[in-house]
């Protein structure tokens, strides 16, 4: 038998940019704090059922209001969370889990195992490291009111990847009463055993979401690293503000009536970062982004691949990151990476279909296409740079090329809530990080292969692939079953690439200790007044 407390089981490095202050700071009972934190994020948060989601946003308050099991610190590495210690069976296929002490939801109620057990059972489904998990699964079950046991059907190696890493939707844990919750409604309640408390009197849709420091929650003893360690709130409340406008949002930021913005308009940098009041934060490596734009298979005329295919044809990587306006150094054109570049699992393996694009060359193998002239509906969220962007730069690209283009502007929300229909849509541009792009295991527009996921691609051979790289006893291997994935994906076009880049966050200077992320967490943080 096997025993870890307080350590890591292997996981895939993170170069993590350390432009925040560092949050050095332990675990410590921290004073009773009555300042409330101002923030604007990507868009408006929505959906706050943790589980019901894909999108960051919902992650985002998740990681404020819940707790997880384990988490990833800055090195990439998993650690226990809400786990005190656990054990592993000589066969690899006995887990045996512990929890802290003193852990309590927001109403009061202890945390149990029973808990835990009903919301990776939710959760499992949802997510694609949770599908691996639960097929590799014999039994979950509770044994004590604090333990317990996943048993496998054969010994799978993400055990504790899939508990721990922030792959959106994350294994945030529930109360039982909301877990048994079915996976395609919404939780009834938000009550979760996190931070911050979700304050349902306060919030005010289309204009605040309010959630407020959690004076029970038991941190662990360590310093906040990323999103592992002492999760200590210092700051009274944090007020997420909608504002989807960027440049009053920015203007909002430089008159001090906001503290943190997520997204930093880019045409807008260079005046944040001559501000002295202001620090600009950029991201680089697993915390940086790739552009995407995600193709609807299941509607023609779209789901006939030599359609879109000519998509590779068409999509100049540097139109798209010229036309945001980035500076260079934010930007990284011409990566033909499904799994980004610069990551273990770099590849370009069926990226030639992907070389020289250009108006006449999707022109012509649009030609050679059944294309009949149907619509092609992009959606265009217009609250966030990116996605603004790159949907105006494709829609004139697709219309130059000989498609019939119809471009519908809506905020992000209405582009989420719009992309669970299989019809009404054919793409949308969304930029996503590297946490959920870096590795086929968690690349949601190729592991969501043949599921209920918008997009809707299927292909049994990339179910194959994705099976072996899950197994795969070696990383040598694994490289090469991402090669063969990238494949298929180059072959099958889930998504189209735009461009890789960093997506700067900035704050007032009055914030200190902020725990460095681009997934904005607000623990640890304290807001100084002169």
């Amino acid at each position: 038998m096997l025993t870890f407390a307080k350590r890591a089981f292997g996981s895939t490095a993170v170069a993590v940019l350390l432009a925040f202050t560092p949050a050095a700071v332990g675990a410590q009972p921290a004073p009773a704090p009555t300042t409330t934190l101002t923030a604007v994020l990507e868009a408006e948060i929505a959906t706050l059922d943790p589980h019901f989601t894909s999108a960051y946003i919902t992650r985002t308050f998740g990681y404020a209001v819940f707790d997880t099991l384990f988490a990833m610190d800055s090195k990439g590495e998993i650690k226990p969370q809400m786990v005190q210690d656990y054990t592993v069976s000589e066969d690899r296929l006995t887990w045996t889990f512990n929890l802290r002490e003193g852990l309590a939801w927001h109403d009061g109620t202890p945390v149990t195992a029973a808990d835990c057990v009903a919301s990776i059972r939710r959760w499992g489904p949802k997510a694609a490291l949770g599908r691996l998990l639960t097929a590799a699964t014999a039994s979950i079950d509770a044994t004590g009111p604090r333990t317990f046991v996943i048993k496998l059907k054969e010994p799978f190696g993400l055990v504790l990847d899939a508990l721990g890493r922030p792959n959106a939707p994350v294994p945030f844990m529930l109360p039982e009463r909301l877990a048994r919750t079915p996976g395609e409604q919404r939780i009834p309640e938000v009550i979760g055993s996190g931070p911050f408390k979700f304050r349902p009197d306060l919030h005010r849709p289309g204009d605040v979401l309010v959630v407020e420091r959690n004076a029970q929650y038991a941190p662990r003893a360590e310093p906040a690293d990323f999103l592992a360690g002492g999760k200590v709130p210092r700051v009274g409340r944090v007020a997420f503000r909608t504002m989807p406008d960027g440049s009053t949002a920015t203007s909002a930021l430089q008159t001090g009536e906001i503290d943190f913005l997520q997204y930093v308009p880019f045409d807008l940098l260079p005046m944040l970062e001559r501000n002295r009041r202001v620090t600009v934060v950029p991201f680089d490596g697993m915390q940086s982004f790739q552009g995407y734009f995600r193709i609807n298979s299941a509607n023609k005329p779209f789901d006939d691949p030599e359609i879109r295919r000519v998509l590779w044809r068409l999509i100049d990587q540097t139109s798209v990151l010229n036309g945001l306006g980035l500076p260079d150094r934010y930007m990284r054109p011409g990566c033909r990476s499904f799994f980004m570049c610069g990551t273990p699992y770099e590849t370009t393996v069926g990226g030639e279909m992907g070389e020289n694009p250009s108006v006449e060359a999707a022109r012509e193998a649009l030609k050679r296409t059944k294309y009949a002239g149907e619509p092609i509906i992009v959606l265009q969220a217009t609250d966030i740079d990116a996605p603004r962007v790159s949907s105006a730069v494709v829609a004139d690209l697709l219309r130059r090329a000989g498609f019939n283009v119809e471009l519908q502007a809506m905020d992000w929300g209405t582009v989420l809530a719009r992309r669970a229909k299989r019809d009404g849509w054919h793409m949308f541009g969304v930029h996503a990080s590297g946490f959920d792009l870096a590795s086929p295991r968690t690349h949601f527009y190729v592991s969501n292969n043949c599921i209920d996921y918008a997009g809707w691609h299927c292909d049994p051979r990339l179910t194959e692939l994705l099976a072996a790289f899950a197994k795969a006893p070696t990383e040598p291997e694994r490289k090469r079953l991402a090669g063969e994935i990238s494949k298929v994906a180059y072959e099958i076009v889930p998504a189209v690439m735009w461009g890789q880049l960093a997506q700067p966050a900035a704050h007032r200077n009055e914030l200190v200790n902020i725990v460095p992320s681009a997934i904005p967490v607000f623990w640890n943080v304290e807001k100084r007044t002169n």
